[in-house]
């Protein structure tokens, strides 16, 4: 990468946008270009940051909320805020499982470790994630029990945010290892009253997926058998085991949604320089697993151009674009995007993220953007896939730069919406669309005969005459509601940004979210 003095750079500024060129300029620079023009509450950040390190998940949260509490100020007492922002119970616990070698080696028994937070119960029941990770640790759970009830209350979903985890590396551990330790992590928050249908509902999270949820569901039915609903006991679940279709691209369809919307509003595109619209727009995503996959595959369909896809065995670019469905069997098949064929490889996964685009999304863990490379991420719009990818300091810097961030408990809230429908589901015991799919049909293909009758034959293309005579699908009906949150959620949050006068969507977000979890606390009261 051949990068042009600085005079030039400087020069330069005259006849282009901001964020297309500091990036480049501070790099060269050494950031002082930068530094000049920091607002005070993104040089305290900095320093935080500098002096004590990135801070942890947890600690970023209650940065953002600290924020949106001061935005709020005067309109709820102090005690209120606590409550709505205070985890209301963790569980921690351990279980013998037996090993890949038991019985031949009777020894080999492992403990595992298990976590369950539950953050709030103003709306019920909890609902949140299972993740499996050797990096699960109590503040991670809490932190995202606490975004998971946020998130819930951004998109108006009636549930409070709860998070589980396991500390384990499913990827070292045979099939039949993973089930013993699924099953008995299920069997523990079953007896502990910790998992129900009007209790607490999981879903899959980093490694899981369908299949442990369809095995989490065995042992809850098992154990509650006289439960009618126990079906509803958990989501994310295969088609054939009481899931609903949409559920699995749901995140990454949310996402689409909410960052077409954002991309819709003139006033925010002229800001970065960009024409309204998705077609044309280039997207770098880091992280090609369930989210990442889906979200792209979506901005590909709209006309956007995948340039660069960065997972953990290396990243791949193509400034005319990848091929996406053929980079997802590549994966599939070699475990990983490096030397895909259709594209080049990035030399650093770590700087691959600052390469040009329009659009970024940050679809892997937590704390990917920090004070230490978001002043070199040249993206004008970021869009979270993942879960707290951006640190405070990271996101003071892009916004002092005009860089459009749409935020995690916004953009990837389209997982938990679904994963509602799917609850609904489970409680109504029938397919969404059953009851009135023939009807629609039948009444629409009356309606165009009469219209024929009066009008003469109605032509034009075939699936166009086809969709308008179909009777809706429990998928179509499942994208439509996830449609309409997403929109909606995206629209009331900039609203408040712009009554407010916030240049931070996330903040935005946080306070609508705070001021519908206080209003529940307010109108339920205190008792005893």
């Amino acid at each position: 990468h051949v990068q042009p003095s600085l005079t030039a750079m400087l020069a330069a500024l005259t006849k282009s946008t901001l964020s297309t060129v500091l990036p480049t300029a501070a790099r060269v620079a050494g950031n002082t270009l930068f530094q000049r023009n920091y607002s005070a509450v993104a040089k305290q950040l900095i320093k935080e940051e500098k002096e004590s390190g990135a801070p942890s998940f947890l600690e970023c949260v209650f940065k953002y909320f600290d924020q949106a509490e001061e935005v709020l100020k005067g309109a709820y007492s102090p005690a209120l805020l606590r409550q709505v922002r205070e985890c209301d119970a963790v569980h921690e616990f351990k279980f013998p499982v037996r090993g890949p070698s038991f019985p031949q080696n009777p020894n080999d028994i492992m403990i595992i470790k298990g976590y369950r937070a539950q953050h709030s119960h103003h709306r019920r029941p909890c609902k949140g994630g299972i993740r499996y990770s050797d990096d699960v640790h109590e503040d991670e759970v809490v932190a995202l029990a606490t975004l998971m009830t946020l998130k819930c209350a951004v998109v108006d979903v009636p549930f409070g945010g709860s998070k589980g985890g396991v500390k384990i590396d499913p990827k070292k551990m045979d099939a039949g290892t993973v089930e013993r330790v699924t099953r008995r992590y299920a069997a523990e928050l079953t007896r502990r009253n910790l998992m129900g249908p009007s209790i607490d509902v999981p879903a899959p999270d980093y490694n899981t997926g369908p299949r442990e949820m369809a095995w989490i569901s065995d042992v809850y039915g098992g154990i509650k058998f006289d439960d009618l609903d126990a079906s509803a006991c958990i989501t994310g679940k295969p088609i054939s085991q009481g899931g609903v279709r949409g559920r699995t691209e749901a995140t990454g369809l949310g996402l689409f949604y909410a960052t077409r919307e954002q991309c819709n509003v003139a006033e925010d595109m002229e800001q970065v320089g960009l024409t309204t619209g998705l077609r044309g727009k280039t997207v770098i995503v880091q992280g090609f697993g369930n989210v990442g996959y889906w979200a792209v595959k979506f901005f590909h369909d709209a006309g956007s151009k995948i340039v660069g896809v960065i997972e953990q065995d290396g990243a791949i670019f193509n400034k005319d674009g990848l091929d996406i469905n053929k980079l997802h069997t590549y994966k599939a098949a070699m475990g990983g995007v490096k030397d895909f064929p259709g594209g080049v490889n990035f030399a650093d996964i770590n700087k691959a993220m600052e390469e040009p685009c329009d659009i970024f999304i940050p679809a892997a863990l937590e704390n990917s953007i920090t004070a230490a490379n978001a002043p070199n991420i040249q993206a004008k719009i970021i869009s979270e896939g993942a879960n707290g990818p951006t640190t405070p300091a990271a996101e003071a810097i892009l916004l002092d730069r005009g860089t459009l961030i749409v935020p995690d408990i916004l953009a990837n809230a389209g997982g938990v919406t679904v994963s509602y429908f799917e609850w609904l589901k489970g409680l109504g015991h029938v397919r969404f669309g059953r009851l009135r799919h023939r009807f629609e049909e039948h009444s629409k293909q009356t309606l165009i005969r009469v219209l024929e009758s009066k009008l003469g034959e109605i032509t034009g293309a075939e699936e166009d005459l086809h969709f308008l005579a179909k009777g809706a699908t429990e998928k179509e009906l499942v994208y439509s509601g996830l449609e309409d949150a997403m929109c909606e959620a995206f629209q009331t949050v900039r609203g408040i940004m712009t009554e407010k006068k916030l240049k931070s969507m996330r903040i935005a977000a946080f306070v609508s979210s705070i001021q519908r979890i206080a209003r529940a606390y307010e109108e339920m009261g205190i008792w005893p």
